[in-house]
């Protein structure tokens, strides 16, 4: 099958589904908060749950780095398939739980296990994917991503019909039966194998894994993306972790409806934005270098009017109107973080770069995400996301001044 030139496709499709776990089994928790503090009652403070949603940001975080060097010099098919097994089993065991304690030290171990992923996912697809259609294939597997966050998105209504113990374990069992399906199915990419025996038998420059670290920390041209992709991961975890509560206070609803009501509006935009973002960009390419940077841009340049709308906003459609605007705007722009960095990183050291973005942009997820707890009980929360708006402004110039790559695949 790996031979088959449908395979780097099918590589999409089956990561895909892996993509729509990671984010499923992380966001449903968010949505679950009434059904939980009845249980652990903890839980209702929003401090807490901050708090709760946090450690998972900071340990991912921490994690990310490590787990983006292991995939540059392990077989990432295993470090895929055993991620999942892992943080599947971390959500069967969360049904379990008691106290808020264990909760919190549960959501840490997921932070470890999910966090090596989408490292290794992303390099593995960049590798199977070149030149005309890498931004979409990379906009595609994101659109899993969107896909879990809304099916997460009714975990407060599966709580509601069952209980929370029992969505926690049904969602886990999923997850685990998969992982063995991939066993089967997920091959590495035959190029990235042969490239690693030929480095390792010459011996090049691999010794250390921190090889690739100190050489992306010293390309000027790493530091701005690593910037540009930090920035707007502010507004990206603020709604996926607040969204919901911000569209239960300003609309006045309950959470049963908030969570899928926002969560979907985010999803299916970001589903649009990243199969135009990741078209646009595939096309634009080909006639100007910069096409990727420049679609990156005007994704980031539709969120900030939609985070001002969605912090001042208390009518349905204005709010649901921002959240779909918002996700059209994000979704473009995560289609291009990938391509964007293969514009300017070797392929043997994608997976510790896109490790280190990710620990700067969960590590600036895991700020507002507390922040935002705190903001909350105060009663500001809205204020909250019109105020990530400027942030994302001052990325969006950075962005468009000093990104000017001059190949669309470092070698």
């Amino acid at each position: 099958m790996k031979n088959n030139k449908y395979y780097p496709w099918i590589v999409v499709g089956l990561l895909w589904f892996v993509a729509l776990l990671n984010y499923m089994d992380r966001q449903m928790l968010s949505t679950m908060k009434e059904a939980m503090q009845v249980d652990i009652v903890e839980l209702q403070s929003a401090t807490n749950f901050g708090r709760l949603m946090a450690i998972f940001l900071w340990i991912y975080g921490l994690v990310s780095p490590m787990a983006g060097m292991i995939a540059d010099r392990l077989n990432r098919k295993w470090l895929i398939v055993g991620s999942l097994f892992v943080w599947s089993m971390v959500t069967y065991g969360m049904g379990y739980a008691e106290t808020f304690d264990q909760l919190y030290w549960l959501r840490a171990l997921m932070g470890v296990s999910e966090a090596l992923y989408i490292p290794a996912g992303l390099s593995l697809i960049a590798d199977w994917h070149k030149d005309k259609s890498r931004s979409l294939a990379i906009g595609i597997h994101m659109t899993g991503l969107y896909t879990g966050q809304a099916i997460g998105g009714f975990g407060a209504t599966v709580a509601a019909a069952y209980n929370w113990h029992t969505t926690f374990h049904g969602f886990g069992i999923i997850g685990i039966v998969y992982a063995l399906v991939l066993m089967l199915f997920l091959h590495e990419n035959k190029e990235h194998t042969e490239m690693e025996k030929i480095a390792r038998s010459a011996n090049e420059e691999r010794t250390s894994p921190f090889r690739g670290l100190s050489l992306l920390l010293g390309n000027i041209a790493f530091w701005v993306i690593l910037f540009y992709f930090a920035v707007p991961s502010l507004p990206g975890w603020a709604t996926k972790n607040w969204l919901p509560t911000l569209f239960a206070e300003s609309l006045g609803i309950p959470m049963s409806e908030a969570g899928p009501i926002s969560t979907i509006t985010i999803a299916v935009s970001s589903f649009i934005g990243v199969i135009v973002g990741g078209l646009l960009s595939d096309r634009w390419v080909q006639k100007n270098i910069r096409g990727r940077v420049y679609t990156g841009a005007i994704g980031l340049g539709i969120t900030i009017p939609a985070l001002i709308l969605l912090g001042f906003g208390h009518h349905f459609l204005s709010i649901v109107g921002a959240g779909l605007l918002f996700g059209v705007g994000f979704g473009m722009f995560d289609a291009n973080n990938m391509p964007i960095l293969c514009q300017f990183v070797s392929a043997k050291y994608r997976a510790t770069a896109y490790g280190i973005m990710n620990m700067a942009g969960v590590f600036a997820g895991a700020a507002v995400t507390d922040l935002l707890g705190k903001w909350t009980d105060g009663g500001r929360l809205g204020l909250g996301f019109a105020f990530l708006a400027g942030v994302v402004l001052l990325a969006l110039c950075l962005q468009l001044y000093f990104l000017r790559p001059k190949t669309d695949n470092m070698e």
